[in-house]
């Protein structure tokens, strides 16, 4: 029976982890890169520090609004004392064991300090709105990791793909090789070039399939997948390269009016601006109020010579109301105040000199992969004819080669010249669909595939 027990919760297990795999990778372990951005932005661990970090900057937010409201608090004392007392005035001292007590409410709240707190309000806002935009300046950096790693995967797979029909062809060509070398067609060491050419495809082929696995444990690891995880990607219908290029100056002012570093460099002046205001009300005097409720007790233990009263009565007779303003007028402050400000001015020029720096940057990457864009589809247009030609020279060489009126050279100097055209048509294609998105992610487009 306890044997049964054990298969059955181990085989349960496996079918729990089995489940739980597939809900985890998404679609039975194919990943469209939609789920790869998904997950990455639900999971990835740097995301998800800078969501924690701007839940403390909601925090800290909360704290400077209840700065507003009055503060209360309880104290209550008690304190035992035993010494030799005049208790009776006659100059003979006793030994007295006495206790008192004291218990009071304090509140206090600042009526004025030149908008500090309302500076300092304002400027959590800020910085609130900046670790969000952090989350989404994180977020873009890793949705270009990933478009990468996955046009990557893509790359590797379509080149498996031909390289598998060259395999598959060379395997052919050695077979119809032997039919002619045994027939006497065609000499022995033709042959052996079309064997050579057979091994060197295989050992292309498996360099291809190495590739394939490395890309796949590169975005595995970008999206920080757990190893035990299953993962591949699923391959779309197609992949195809966009006959035209958006205008330069619109994905520029599109950038510079929608990407998280800009606004973060914006919030960073006005975060500055309000750090000057702040440190010119310590310029100022400050106005407080203040209350206070409380009473007081005391008792003689050992040795008293007065009636006692109880408690109830002393605190009644004992009770007190305080109320009253305190104004604090800063006259000299060791420099203090004059360095916070002037501090504060430089902070601001150096703000102001980041936000320049930032449109600056930015412009120049959208110019950037603008370029790279152009090039890249320049590129895949040469290499589109190239293979166009080499495709209908070796069809035409693989005719000749089958009536035997070209010989194994040929075929062999044909084919690697077709070779390297596929490989540079693919490679074409697929760094101008990867320069398109990135460039097109600059306008604010969602990257899709």
């Amino acid at each position: 029976m306890k044997r049964l027990l054990r298969f059955t919760f181990i085989f349960l297990a496996i079918i729990i982890h089995n489940y739980a795999n597939a809900q985890f990778n998404g679609n039975g372990g194919k990943w469209s890169i939609n789920d790869c951005l998904r997950y990455a932005i639900e999971h990835n661990i740097q995301v998800n520090t800078l969501r924690l970090n701007e839940q403390s900057t909601l925090q800290d937010l909360m704290a400077s609004r209840a700065e507003k409201i009055p503060n209360l608090s309880a104290t209550v004392g008690n304190t035992f004392n035993n010494a030799n007392n005049n208790a009776d005035g006659n100059g003979k001292l006793l030994n007295q064991l006495t206790n008192s007590g004291n218990y009071t409410l304090n509140s206090s709240i600042l009526l004025w300090n030149s908008n500090f707190i309302n500076n300092s309000i304002r400027q959590r806002e800020l910085l609130s709105q900046s670790a969000n935009l952090s989350i989404r300046q994180s977020m873009n950096n890793i949705t270009l990791l990933i478009t990468q790693a996955f046009l990557d995967i893509l790359l590797a797979k379509e080149n498996l793909t031909y390289i598998n029909d060259l395999v598959n062809t060379s395997t052919a060509r050695v077979t119809q090789g032997q039919m002619f070398y045994d027939a006497g067609s065609i000499a022995k060491k033709d042959l052996l070039q079309l064997q050579a050419q057979l091994a060197s495809d295989k050992y292309l082929l498996v360099q291809t399939q190495n590739a394939i696995r490395q890309n796949i444990l590169t975005l595995k690891q970008i999206l920080q997948l757990p190893t035990s995880v299953e993962f591949d990607i699923s391959t779309p219908d197609s992949v195809s390269v966009a006959p035209e290029l958006i205008p330069l100056s619109e994905v520029q002012q599109a950038a510079l009016n929608d990407f998280p570093e800009i606004k973060i460099s914006q919030l960073d002046v006005n975060i500055a601006s309000l750090d000057i205001a702040r440190a010119r009300a310590g310029f100022k005097p400050v106005l407080t109020a203040n209350a206070a409720l409380g009473s007081g007790y005391s008792d003689v233990f050992t040795n008293s010579v007065l009636p006692k009263t109880n408690l109830f009565t002393q605190t009644g007779n004992n009770f007190y109301q305080r109320l009253g303003w305190t104004l604090s007028i800063p006259i000299f402050s060791n420099r203090i105040n004059k360095t916070n400000l002037e501090k504060a001015n430089i902070g601001l020029r150096v703000a102001n000199l980041n936000l320049q720096n930032s449109e600056l940057v930015l412009s120049q990457a959208v110019e950037q992969a603008y370029l790279n864009t152009e090039n890249a589809m320049q590129s895949y247009e040469a290499a589109k004819q190239q293979l166009e030609s080499a495709t209908e020279s070796y069809r035409i060489v693989n005719e000749q080669f089958k009536l035997g009126s070209a010989n194994t050279f040929d075929l062999l100097q044909q084919r690697n010249q077709y070779v390297q055209a596929v490989q540079a048509f693919t490679q074409a294609k697929y760094s101008a669909v990867l320069q398109q998105k990135i460039y097109e992610f600059y306008m604010g487009k969602p990257v899709t595939l």
